[in-house]
């Protein structure tokens, strides 16, 4: 059982006293590379530590309630890596899942992917889909791994889709709208992030679930992703929670009973 520092137990007792823990958190995981080697480590090493911190973060949003953690696990661009790095990143994945599922299970957590897992090598491929296949049953925290992810790809592909139906003839262009355009991305079926989380220090987005962030509240950590556990994401989550959502309103507005329903 993990223990919780005098610090953490406060943390967590203000985030659970608050009625506004985000439904989706999406994680940018950045810097296992430089944590590597700042401590004189090979890069696949800082991925490896890195999975230590998912695992953490898995079980606290779990116990704050939260619905779904995306992980940025695996873009398009990263296969422009060194041959020995991609290798080793599917070889740590294969391992990952396979060992990670009896507890994802107890604790009632479901796997999805976002991406090309199609174009994953056939043993990551297999592994991942008896991960979810595993794991399909169960009603807890749902665990999204981004994965061969371009945001840029999946509108596309999107786009492509719906052109398709509207050249069969099945819909016409003035049906298109935003609810159409999300049930042809990747996430279709997930609610849009509330937080996004960048560790490392970086101020970018990286081609990362561009339409859906598109209201979501950013937090940027100058600590390398193998270094942030359940402390700073407590850190992140409060301050997610000390901010004012607007959604194009004026705070005056919020105030206003049906209004502040809709700004959550």
């Amino acid at each position: 059982m993990t223990v919780l520092n005098f610090e953490e137990e406060e943390l967590k007792k203000r985030i659970l006293q608050r009625d506004n823990i985000p439904t989706h958190v999406a994680i940018i995981m950045d810097g296992n590379g430089r944590w590597a080697k700042y401590h004189d480590l090979q890069r696949v090493d800082g991925h490896i530590e890195g999975v230590n911190s998912v695992r953490d973060i898995v079980k606290t949003c779990a116990e704050l309630g939260i619905k779904v953690v995306t992980f940025y696990t695996f873009s398009t661009e990263n296969w422009k890596r060194p041959p020995q790095e991609v290798n080793a990143l599917w070889r740590l994945l294969v391992r990952t899942v396979r060992e990670e599922v009896p507890e994802l299970n107890k604790n009632n957590v479901r796997l999805v992917v976002s991406g090309m897992i199609e174009e994953l090598p056939l043993i990551t491929r297999r592994s991942v889909q008896f991960a979810i296949d595993s794991l399909k049953n169960n009603t807890g925290l749902i665990v999204n791994l981004a994965l061969n992810y371009s945001s840029r790809i999946e509108l596309t592909q999107a786009m492509r889709k719906i052109a398709k139906e509207v050249a069969k003839g099945n819909i016409n262009c003035d049906d298109i709208d935003e609810s159409m355009i999300a049930k042809n991305l990747f996430t279709a079926g997930l609610p849009d992030p509330d937080f996004v989380i960048r560790t490392s220090g970086e101020f970018r987005i990286s081609n990362f679930l561009l339409w859906q962030v598109a209201y979501a509240e950013f937090y940027f950590a100058d600590t390398f992703w193998p270094d942030f556990r359940k402390k700073e994401f407590y850190e992140a989550i409060e301050s997610y929670q000390l901010r004012e959502r607007r959604f194009g309103l004026v705070s005056d507005q919020l105030k206003e009973p049906e209004l502040k329903k809709v700004s959550r």
